[in-house]
């Protein structure tokens, strides 16, 4: 079956073609023999056929039904890779699981790339980390610091849950059709547990959405429409600085706190049989 694929830009395809990349994104991502490996996106399988020489558990998981035939028919000898045609972003990687961490490894379609890191990230106690190639800007922002143009939303939730690491920049000529953006190569790992864990990571991302949509006020006019409470946050924050000063872990300090003083404020409600505002 010929590999040639005509790309599909309902899908963001832009397939790896430059071997010089591959060979330094498959020495990057340094796979064994006994790693389970997740590959999302295998596209023509550029990099399908590199980890499939250096591991006994692969699955490709493609949503392009053509391709996964495809590569269904290319590999169809070699019992070491399933082929599986589904969307990543809706599915279950604890299905993938069985006992050994999953490694995921990433050519992501430009324009899913931000939910699917998310939705990745709901199921990160199954990850031992992920390699994924990313448009060069959203990099940026992942591995952004406190005080940068780069440094947001994105920054602070992947950065509370993961180790950023961006490894290879990737220029639009490494693909077929060319991107109009740079790209780059970049790991995620997940840390088994947070250095100071959050009470309640929906608070959080509650939390840094609400002050990042406004990320020009100070924080203390950002938190005035999510709490009655802001004079009592300021023994864990600056109240005057603007949210992108914040650090992580100035956020997670700052949503314990918020924590605490909803559940005291709820409960005081509760005895007194008033209402109450909180996050």
């Amino acid at each position: 079956m010929s590999r040639h694929h005509q790309p599909r830009k309902r899908f963001g395809q832009n397939f790896l073609r430059d071997q010089t990349i591959i060979g330094k994104i498959i020495a990057a991502i340094g796979v064994s023999r006994d790693d389970h490996v997740v590959e999302i996106g295998p596209g023509t399988g550029a990099l399908t056929e590199h980890l499939i020489m250096l591991c006994d558990h692969l699955r490709a998981l493609e949503l392009d039904r053509d391709l996964s035939a495809r590569l269904s028919a290319r590999f169809a000898e070699d019992s070491r890779l399933e082929v599986i045609s589904g969307d990543a972003l809706k599915t279950d990687f604890g299905e993938f699981y069985t006992g050994t961490s999953l490694r995921l490894v990433g050519n992501l379609p430009y324009n899913i790339s931000t939910p699917l890191i998310f939705h990745v990230l709901r199921q990160r106690h199954l990850i031992k980390d992920m390699h994924f190639m990313l448009q060069r800007e959203v990099v940026d922002r992942l591995a952004a610091s406190p005080s940068t143009k780069d440094y947001g939303r994105l920054s602070v939730m992947v950065q509370y849950h993961c180790r950023v690491l961006p490894l290879i920049p990737v220029p639009p000529t490494a693909f077929v059709p060319a991107p109009k953006v740079q790209s780059a190569f970049v790991r995620l790992v997940p840390y088994s547990q947070p250095e100071t864990p959050v009470e309640d990571e929906v608070l959080l991302s509650q939390l840094v959405s609400v002050c990042f949509q406004q990320r020009r006020k100070t924080l203390r006019n950002c938190l005035r429409g999510i709490t009655s409470m802001i004079s009592e946050l300021g023994s864990v924050a600056d109240l005057n600085l603007r949210p992108e000063q914040l650090s992580v872990m100035d956020y997670v300090l700052l949503c314990n706190r918020l924590s605490q003083l909803n559940k005291r404020h709820a409960s005081s409600t509760v005895d007194t049989g008033q209402g109450h505002k909180s996050i």
